[in-house]
């Protein structure tokens, strides 16, 4: 019985761990067919639309409306999270209509973000305009941030996912 107590609880633990981080709820609302790349071409096209988008976050701005997150997109892997982050389709910008806090919310974070396709946005992007598609959050997952193997406390490791510290 014991044993039998000890699996089970070792197998809900397993598949927790798995468990994707944006709600089912959410994920069930997903126009799953919108590719990045289609939906970029002409945003206003697909408003109401909602969508599931990740990437790393390039800026973010507090504003009177709220919080706006630049993201460079990436694919997304294993339970959502931003994968092969030097490859991108571009980039888009998630409004939230709170306070996030641009500490947290910072450069080079990874996030996933499911919310409605609002629009487009054009601003400067270096010496060009660059169109945004606007995406509305309705759920925000921010990735713990990764360290590269260097020593020390604070290790841990994971069944497929190899060995990093988190900070």
């Amino acid at each position: 019985m014991r044993e039998y107590l000890l699996l089970v609880v070792s197998v809900a633990l397993m598949v927790t761990g798995c468990a994707h981080v944006i709600s089912q709820e959410m994920r069930s609302q997903v126009a799953p067919e919108l590719t990045f790349k289609e939906v970029t071409k002409e945003p206003m096209s697909y408003q109401g639309k909602i969508v599931l988008w990740g990437g790393v976050i390039v800026k973010c701005t507090n504003t009177q409306e709220g919080t706006l997150i630049e993201v460079r997109e990436t694919a997304l892997g294993f339970r959502g999270k931003p994968k092969d982050i030097d490859v991108s389709h571009g980039r888009f910008l998630v409004s939230h209509p709170e306070y996030l806090d641009c500490r947290i919310y910072g450069k080079g974070r990874k996030i996933t973000v499911v919310g409605e396709i609002s629009g487009q946005k054009t601003l400067p992007l270096d010496e060009i305009d660059y169109t945004y598609a606007l995406i509305s959050a309705k759920e925000i997952y921010l990735w713990k941030q990764e360290r590269a193997y260097s020593g020390g406390p604070g290790w841990h490791f994971h069944f497929g996912l190899g060995i990093y510290d988190e900070l």
